[in-house]
Parts: C-alpha cells; sequence; structure tokens
C-alpha cells in the first residue's frame, strides 16, 4: 500500500496592492465617498486603512484631485441629507400630540450636520464675521511707534 505526501500549504503571503489593485481600491474608496460614506468609512468599506488612502492621495496628483472632487460631492450630499432631514414631518404619540424625543433627535441630526459642514467647508457653510468699523467713530484714530533708546 503506498501513501502519497500532503505537505500543508503555507498560508497566501499578503501582498501590496499594485498599481492596478491601488487604482480599483481608490475607484472603490472615492465611489462610496460620492454615495454618501465618510472617507474614514469608505476606506473600511474597500478594505484599506485609512491612512494608506491618504497616503496615495499623497503620493498621486490626480487621485488627490479625485478626491477633492469625492469630498466636494460629499459635502453637497450632506447639505442636502440636512435639508431633506429638516423637512421630513414629525411623528406624533398615540394621543395625537408631537413626539418631542423625535424633534429633539431631528434637532440632533440637523446640528450635528451643521456643525460638521461649518468645519469643513467653512467658507461655504461656515459662520461670516464682518468685522468693520463706524466711519464716525473709527475703532482705531492712530498709532504711533515710539523708538526707545537706550
Amino acid at each position: 500500500m503506498t501513501t502519497k505526501s500532503h505537505k500543508a500549504k503555507a498560508p497566501a503571503k499578503r501582498t501590496k496592492p499594485g498599481s492596478e489593485d491601488r487604482a480599483v481600491i481608490a475607484d472603490m474608496v472615492l465611489q462610496g465617498m460620492r454615495s454618501g460614506l465618510s472617507a474614514f468609512k469608505a476606506c473600511q468599506a474597500a478594505g484599506v486603512p485609512q491612512s494608506t488612502f491618504s497616503r496615495w492621495v499623497d503620493d498621486d496628483v490626480t487621485l488627490a484631485e479625485n478626491y477633492a472632487r469625492a469630498r466636494e460631492a460629499l459635502i453637497e450630499k450632506m447639505a442636502n441629507e440636512l435639508l431633506e432631514i429638516a423637512d421630513t414631518p414629525v411623528g406624533s404619540t398615540d394621543s395625537g400630540a408631537t413626539d418631542s424625543g423625535a424633534v429633539q433627535k431631528q434637532r440632533l441630526q440637523v446640528d450635528t450636520r451643521k456643525w460638521l459642514l461649518s468645519k469643513l467647508a467653512p467658507k461655504k457653510y461656515g459662520e461670516k464675521l464682518e468685522v468693520s468699523g463706524d466711519p464716525a467713530n473709527p475703532m482705531v484714530e492712530r498709532i504711533e511707534r515710539i523708538v526707545v533708546k537706550s
């Protein structure tokens, strides 16, 4: 009786993604962002650490441009989502009264998105503060420089 010798197969080595794999993964991340996922969640869904994806963006000008466009799309989607949440009617309780818990949840969702938008795109969605003086009552009348010799 003859027996065959079976060697246990070594586990496949994990290799760094090549340029083709990198392009496919990067496209998955960008598509996820365009559909409304944060960069972190999109990286998770594509199976790549966010730090690795960020390094790819730093190293590739085209990917950086595509990432910037995907980020803008994500911000616009978030702004549209904010309007949808605000416009959604709030439910009522069994007695017919407005559900205060639902109102609070909706307010929190709107406030969180407003805050995030103000940080991600401050020029577009941030609070605009204008500091100006009254010509009749200027904030500063005169500035003098005094040089003291010792």
